[in-house]
């Protein structure tokens, strides 16, 4: 199956939940897209934990075979497989270019890292779910300093919050990964103990 690149809003109304930030038409309208959006759906345990899960994949913009390979990893290390998969999907390389405030939402992230805008511990590295771990320094190339999207980004840096688990410097356009992120400092609302329960199931 292919990536979804149709509209977030529309995937948003129908999960019920901002999935790109500050999505102004999905405030305007926050019910289910179609003509029987404002009916009521019979909630199943099933469509509850599918649901869930369908938030967490349009979140990251990860296909489901993928998603799939991050709960297997995600179950086969220590700790709640919930919070390891969580931890997995905020540890992509384009996920932490847009948590640090260089990108205005995850797709321009993903753009920017696939056309090799980055260096990772000062190698280029344009592959969105790369892995970044602990003391991983990331930085903008020189030569893509003066692109739009990165100088609107080191203009306007402190206008968004930036996790404690990563440290920007914006005058050299540079991330520092003090350590992977617990729960706790993961603030996207999805339930993975559903996920967990969906995919316990097949």
């Amino acid at each position: 199956m292919a990536r979804y690149t149709g509209p977030m809003t529309r995937k948003s109304r129908r999960l019920g939940v901002d999935l790109v930030g500050g999505d102004s038409a999905f405030e305007k309208r926050p019910y289910a897209p179609g003509q029987h959006g404002r009916g009521r759906i019979k909630e199943s345990e099933y469509l509850l934990q599918l649901r869930e899960k369908q938030k967490a994949r349009f979140t990251y913009g990860v296909m489901e075979k993928q998603f799939v390979r991050y709960y297997k990893e995600a179950s086969r290390r220590q700790g709640k497989t919930g919070d390891n998969l969580l931890q997995l999907l905020e540890c992509r390389l384009d996920n932490v270019v847009y948590r640090a405030g260089f990108a205005r939402t995850r797709r321009q992230a993903r753009q920017l890292v696939v056309h090799g805008h980055f260096l990772v511990n000062g190698k280029k590295v344009d592959i969105p779910s790369y892995q970044v771990t602990d003391h991983d320094i990331i930085d903008v190339r020189e030569k893509s300093l003066e692109l739009t999207p990165l100088i609107v980004a080191r203009e306007t840096h402190g206008e968004r919050v930036v996790p404690a688990w990563l440290e920007v410097i914006p005058s050299r356009m540079r991330i520092l990964v003090h350590q992977v992120p617990v729960r706790a400092q993961i603030d996207v609302p999805v339930q993975e103990q559903l996920i967990v329960e969906y995919y316990s199931k097949k």
